[in-house]
């Protein structure tokens, strides 16, 4: 019999459930709920922004660069590549595919191929909340410097007045450090020297959290119609921001060196398995896979739409934002390292010329200009410097530009220190403040409204109840989201930010798409999965599909768990803190109880799974051994349909 589009929900339970045949319109109560009933995107853009929004983050701005930088340049970006094409888009296809074609959340679809997996879903959904937790902090701390940018100079461009001198010097945490670390650190976090000391809470940063969490209700108390209206700006406005930072940018000193520095490759760490596992968690975590998120956003299109091309495109503009921004922290990080490098050269000059008005014998004198250090290049005097360093003593020091691209380019390092520095040395700096913070708001608004997707769905999906009860349920997860989020508000929240960005995530997303992957390939098959994508697309995808899904994917994913794990046990997790007396920051170890929360929290995602199997296990065994009501003894009927060949 040939196959139409209204068997796409058939098609997906076919044989696949030993206790029951579902549709894809069907709930867990067995309550059925119309696919007419189900909000849907007004239109195809709308859908692609949310998709686009949700998987392009504050990661591809500030890790995605760093990565690239520490691990090769080019020769990571052709890695990341081969990992993004061969892993990252057939996994990305595979989610649209499964939230498009059974139109429910991460539960219901988990649940509808079989119940026993419905625990994949659950565990999506507490992964969710672990990143909206400490993501809307994030977004606290933008609101906070935001409001901070409406003022000049900027409060960060030069170190406070000690008071306690009379007035006549600066506070030694900042002249020790510089203008934007000391804000960052003690206006802003007001930070305790270790997590051990948990210190009071912040209250202005308190208040920026009720803020964010308080936008976040607002923009998605009415499902997808809200917060689909704020996409279109969230989704948009970083991408301006960026194109203007990059001609800003291409326009400064040092530009060049910067995308240099960073684009030169070095194909020898294609050897090394670490660059592997950071390239293949990249990929991972910039596609959003493993959230449930994709899937829920996916589930409100209509049946017929080209998921393919979706996965494709999107894929394609993730990338190409990292790039983009790639280039943004680079020409600026080039600017910022050849401005302190220069003003390295003139201080240095300046001592040279002491130096000659105090010593008779000077086998070290320089052939360039000491009477203009601005004349002087950075080769030349790093020439000069290596060959007369052993007749120079310790207070001549050398003026390497790379030591400095080094410095502060990953995550709150980048964003909060490194470019607030730059920023204050642009000609009308709070224009350019503002609009880097308000960029770094919308980034995180769109990603956090996809991650809220992910748990409100599903669980709406799950439950007829919550179904009924949009508003509050909403409004109800938001107001947990602030009170546990509180513990990123102490002074020490810092680096319980850094513990659930590091560890909260990573290992139970990779379980959850494992079981992902072997749910389509393996439970319900790869082939069956095809047909059903044939029915809605009215073509079948290339064949290559089904071995990326049960071989490629699967062992990739089975790999970067295994490495993770053994990283974890032979190096134990460290963070960095800030030390107030030496003003610098220094690398320590999680004390004990944090090892434990650490595991506690990767344990409490990923015992969904386990939990979900073994219920329905023995479900399915007390049905068996339960009675019909017709006649003890006789055996529950259940409908099983031919597995297609």
């Amino acid at each position: 019999m040939e196959k139409t589009a209204l068997d796409c929900s058939e098609t997906w339970s076919r044989g696949a459930q030993s206790e029951t045949q579902l549709t894809a319109a069907t709930g867990s109560n067995g309550a059925e709920d119309s696919a007419a009933d189900r909000p849907a995107w007004d239109s195809k853009i709308q859908y692609v922004l949310a998709q686009v929004g949700f998987s392009v983050g504050l990661g591809n701005v500030w890790r995605f660069p760093y990565l690239c930088h520490q691990n090769g340049g080019g020769a990571f970006m052709l890695l990341y590549i081969f990992l993004l094409l061969i892993v990252g888009v057939p996994l990305f296809f595979m989610e649209l595919a499964a939230g498009q074609s059974i139109r429910q959340g991460s539960i219901g679809v988990w649940k509808h191929i079989s119940p026993k997996l419905e625990g994949i879903g659950y565990s999506s959904c507490v992964v969710c909340f672990y990143v909206a937790l400490y993501y809307n902090v994030i977004i606290a701390w933008s609101l906070f410097y935001l409001g901070n940018s409406f003022q000049y100079p900027l409060p960060w461009h030069h170190c406070p007045t000690d008071l306690t001198i009379n007035g006549t010097g600066t506070l030694k945490e900042c002249s020790s450090s510089s203008p934007t670390s000391y804000f960052w650190f003690r206006k802003a976090l007001n930070i305790t020297n270790s997590i051990e000391e948990s210190g009071e809470f912040n209250p202005i940063m308190t208040g920026c959290l009720l803020a964010a969490w308080a936008i976040v209700s607002l923009a998605m108390i009415k499902g997808i119609k809200s917060s689909a209206r704020v996409m279109y700006f969230s989704s948009v406005f970083p991408y301006v921001v960026l194109f203007i930072f990059l001609i800003r940018g291409l326009l400064l000193d040092g530009a060049m060196d910067g995308i240099t520095y960073m684009f030169y490759p070095r194909l020898e760490i294609w050897g090394n398995v670490q660059v592997w596992r950071q390239a293949a968690t990249q990929v991972f975590f910039a596609l959003g896979l493993g959230y449930g998120s994709v899937i829920a956003y996916s589930s409100y299109n209509p049946v017929q739409n080209n998921c393919h091309r979706d996965a494709l495109m999107v894929s394609c503009i993730n990338f190409m934002t990292s790039v983009l921004a790639s280039l943004v922290v680079f020409v600026v990080l080039g600017f910022r390292a050849k401005t302190t490098a220069l003003h390295c050269v003139a201080e240095n000059i300046g001592l040279l010329n002491l130096k000659m008005a105090n010593e008779s014998h000077q086998p070290w004198l320089p052939h360039f200009n000491m009477t203009d250090p601005s004349s002087v290049s950075i080769p030349a005097y790093r020439e000069w410097y290596s060959q007369y360093r052993s007749f120079l003593g310790p207070t001549i020091t050398d003026c390497n530009l790379e030591e400095e691209m080094n410095k502060g380019v990953e995550g709150t390092g980048l964003a909060f220190i490194a470019f607030t520095e730059v920023m204050a040395l642009f000609p009308g700096s709070p224009f350019w403040s503002s609009l880097f913070f308000l960029m770094l708001l919308n980034l995180g608004l769109s990603t956090m409204f996809g991650t809220m997707q992910g748990i409100l769905t599903p669980l709406m999906d799950n439950f007829s109840l919550l179904g009924r009860h949009r508003t509050l349920l909403t409004v109800s997860s938001c107001a947990l989201g602030f009170l546990i989020g509180l513990l990123f508000t102490q002074r020490s929240g810092n680096y319980f930010v850094t513990m659930f960005d590091d560890y909260s995530a990573t290992l139970p997303l990779v379980i959850v798409v494992i079981f992902e992957t072997i749910s389509v390939a393996w439970v319900y098959g790869t082939d069956r999965f095809l047909d059903d994508i044939e029915i809605m697309l009215k073509w079948r995808p290339p064949v290559v599909y089904k071995y990326l899904w049960k071989y490629v994917c699967l062992l990739a994913m089975v790999g970067l768990l295994a490495a993770s794990l053994l990283r974890m046990i032979f190096k134990r997790p460290t963070y960095t803190a800030w030390n107030q007396q030496t003003a610098s920051e220094t690398t320590l170890e999680y004390p004990s109880w944090a090892l434990a929360m650490i595991i506690s929290l990767i344990v409490f995602a990923s015992l969904p799974v386990p939990i979900g199997y073994i219920r329905s296990v023995l479900k399915s065994r007390s049905m068996r051994a339960t009675p019909s009501p017709e006649g003890a003894g006789r055996e529950i009927s259940v409908v099983r349909r031919p597995v297609a060949t």
